[in-house]
């Protein structure tokens, strides 16, 4: 499931300040240790890869934080798992991590079609 088809304005959220601490202000790491659960406000695009959260405190105080920094609870309380998208790619990764590539200065290796796919193979097996 998508982040933002699990949260929505007004969910329940959970902190996890050890991924956020180093940013936060004092005022603010003890509103998170007043309160366990904390509203859903707004969202807001981070980086421009992804969507954050603004949540409110009880004291009334709003701050933002990323979507990896936050547990999504349900209507009980309980924590709702998220899939991690790099799960995803880790067969991928498992199969191309040890292709090797042979750079080719032969033209005829260089105009070979089977060269080239392996070739770009190689070269986007970073990305997964």
């Amino acid at each position: 499931m998508e982040f933002l088809d699990l949260v929505k304005v007004g969910s329940l959220v959970n902190i996890n300040v050890n991924l956020s601490k180093d940013r936060l202000s004092s005022k603010t790491l003890n509103a998170i240790k007043d309160s366990s659960s904390f509203k859903v406000k707004d969202f807001r695009l981070t980086d421009g890869k992804g969507v954050g959260v603004i949540v409110e405190f009880s004291n009334g105080e709003e701050e933002w934080f990323f979507e990896n920094e936050i547990e999504i609870l349900d209507e009980f309380g309980k924590i709702i798992p998220r899939n991690d998208p790099s799960e995803k790619n880790i067969f991928i990764a498992n199969l191309l991590k040890d292709l090797k590539y042979k750079p080719k200065t032969n033209l005829k290796d260089l105009i070979n079609p089977i060269n080239f796919f392996s070739w770009l193979i190689y070269s986007l097996k970073d990305i997964f």
